[in-house]
């Protein structure tokens, strides 16, 4: 496995499939293995085979609304073969959190699913539905039956001094029928009413990238995931190798645009990128980069602003080194043929590599790359 020469930020690259060189795959569910109720298209025939080459799986997900068991037989009905023991939850780490705070026994106020109530119940902490039993806590998770009145509970109960606990802050939950208000959204209600921000345990933040690596015994695991903001910020602030999946979230120009504290180790359009070498991108040195039959190069100041963000509105690349002023970006350019992935490889580097880029200049390189759909 390459790391980038100094004074370059390159994608790595390897010579043998990545199922051979990291012992987990701590895996997103969401956008990666399925989409709503629907398995995500080849990830079935990837894991069976990564799993056959001997990498180990775990599915990680910030969704706290339902329980590992639950969560491994949606997985045995799509045809992945999962135990319960191998789903590490939000709601999880979010109850490790608690259990470490607080006395045995302590009464929590749970705004969230089943999910979350059992994991609260397994730490040895009571699960409570309203402020008038003086929860020591408050922990927030999705749940697609909270409504105003357990959100007012919560918010009640925070006001009196509950710690507030969120089991993860996404904006957004990808479903078959486009991206809809997540966690972080409805955390907001309690937020906003109270003035008091929760403690996160679920990704970008370290708990839960902490406890999937207890529960699994990893050594060198790779986490896989479809957003920036969330999957791939998460293995950077964990010091973990990551790869980027393009069947949710994060968008190809998003990726472009990223800032390097949600830049992947790895780009790969679905999870059969586990199984496969990943090449090398290479530069002349005079802002030219190189992947397979691609190449992006550094066209000098466009002058073009385009905003700050990435590509799609997903906000996963939000903060990113586009440029949002009228002069000074970079922009970029790419010729080629070959798999669009690749494509995308040499753009990242050539973009990560530079200062500020326009993001005019990366999304129309982007539009030029034969992506599907």
């Amino acid at each position: 496995m390459s790391r980038p020469s100094s004074g370059l930020e390159l994608p790595r690259h390897t010579e043998r499939p990545l199922s051979e060189i990291y012992d987990v795959a701590l895996l997103d569910l969401d956008g990666v293995v399925y989409l709503g109720g629907a398995a995500v298209g080849g990830a079935i025939d990837a894991l069976t085979e990564a799993r056959r080459r001997g990498m180990r799986l775990a599915f990680v997900t910030n969704n706290a609304s339902r329980t590992p068991s639950a969560i491994a037989a949606q997985l045995n009905r799509l045809g992945v073969p999962a135990q319960a023991a191998e789903v590490v939850t939000s709601a999880q780490a979010a109850a490790r959190l608690l259990a470490e705070r607080l006395p045995a026994g302590a009464p929590v106020l749970v705004v969230g699913g089943m999910g979350l109530r059992i994991a609260v119940r397994e730490r040895g902490l009571r699960p409570v539905s309203t402020a008038l039993d003086r929860p020591a806590a408050v922990v927030q998770g999705y749940g697609p039956d909270v409504d105003y009145s357990l959100l007012a509970e919560g918010g009640l109960a925070v006001r009196a001094g509950a710690w507030f606990v969120a089991s993860n802050a996404d904006l957004t939950l990808p479903t078959a029928r486009g991206l809809q208000p997540g966690n972080g959204s409805l955390v907001q209600v309690i937020a906003t009413a109270t003035g008091e921000q929760p403690v996160v345990a679920g990704k970008p933040e370290p708990p839960l990238h902490a406890e999937a690596v207890e529960r699994t015994g990893a050594k060198r695991p790779l986490v896989v995931g479809d957003r920036l903001d969330t999957d791939i910020e998460g293995a950077v602030r964990a010091g973990a190798d990551s790869l980027l999946v393009l069947t949710g979230v994060s968008q190809p120009a998003d990726a472009v645009l990223a800032p390097a504290r949600r830049r992947p180790s790895y780009l790969a359009h679905d999870l059969s990128g586990l199984l496969e070498p990943q090449p090398e991108v290479t530069t002349d040195g005079a802002g030219k980069f190189r992947c397979g039959g691609w190449t992006a190069r550094l066209t000098g100041g466009s002058g073009a602003s385009g905003g700050s963000g990435g590509s799609g509105g997903s906000g996963a690349s939000g903060g990113s080194g586009a440029s949002g002023g009228s002069g000074g970006a970079e922009g970029l350019d790419i010729d080629g043929s070959g798999a669009a992935i690749d494509g995308l490889r040499a753009l990242c580097a050539a973009a990560w590599s530079a200062g500020p880029v326009s993001a005019d200049s990366v999304r129309a390189a982007v539009a030029r790359l034969p992506f599907s759909g």
